[in-house]
């Protein structure tokens, strides 16, 4: 009974015209105002932390980098969304909601800009962009929008962007968590059963390139990595 009347409550509401602008709708892939992570085949099997990120537009359309010169849009490039961090943009981000601004010098209005703006600038400079999963990647991407965001004062990179997700991520759902869990799982079930502590090694050494690369790429050599 609950259930039904919040879905009736939230029918009548839409129909009014109040439907809340920053409502999570995993069934339509809308998440406004966010990051959202998807699992990578097999490296995400054998590094958990490492996925495929993208940034949501404010009526909850996602864009991520996905390819040479290729900025997907409302088409998440590796599957649904499995976990996600709404940003409250009121709060974390200095930028407004295209308020009209008056210049006294000039004598004019100017629209501020929005986070829409924001992100279709990142969107057409990504587009220009050649990807490279070590060093311009969806990451970069995201971390770029960040910044040019102001979320948290900026100073965004790959590195504390891959953290964030992975510390701070909510999961969509049980199922989602399940079907992005599941395969290590697996891999590392079949792995220890047939080579054992020699495969648990090995992963950790994978994992240890992978994070020491974008480490010393993001705070030792800073024209490594793309931003």
């Amino acid at each position: 009974m609950g259930e039904k009347t919040t879905t009736d409550s939230e029918e009548h509401s839409i129909m009014l015209g109040f439907e809340d602008p920053m409502r999570i709708d995993p069934r339509r892939d809308r998440f406004p105002c966010c990051i959202v992570w998807t699992p990578l085949p097999f490296i995400t099997w054998l590094v958990p932390f490492i996925g495929h990120v993208g940034i949501c537009r404010e009526d909850g359309v996602i864009l991520d980098f996905a390819g040479p010169n290729f900025v997907c849009v409302d088409n998440f490039a590796f599957g649904a969304v499995s976990r996600y961090i709404q940003i409250n943009k009121a709060k974390e981000s200095s930028l407004a909601s295209g308020l009209c601004l008056f210049s006294e010098e000039e004598g004019t209005h100017e629209k501020e800009p929005t986070w829409d703006d924001a992100l279709r600038k990142g969107t057409q400079e990504y587009q220009h962009y050649s990807y490279n999963i070590l060093t311009c990647n969806c990451h970069s991407f995201v971390a770029n929008n960040l910044n040019r965001l102001a979320i948290r004062s900026g100073g965004w990179n790959v590195v504390n962007l891959a953290a964030l997700v992975f510390l701070k991520g909510r999961w969509v759902s049980k199922t989602a968590m399940v079907k992005s869990l599941l395969p290590t799982v697996i891999i590392y079930a079949i792995g220890m059963l047939l080579g054992g502590w020699t495969f648990i090694a090995s992963c950790c050494v994978l994992a240890f390139l992978l994070t020491g690369w974008f480490i010393m790429g993001t705070y030792c050599f800073k024209k490594l990595i793309q931003l």
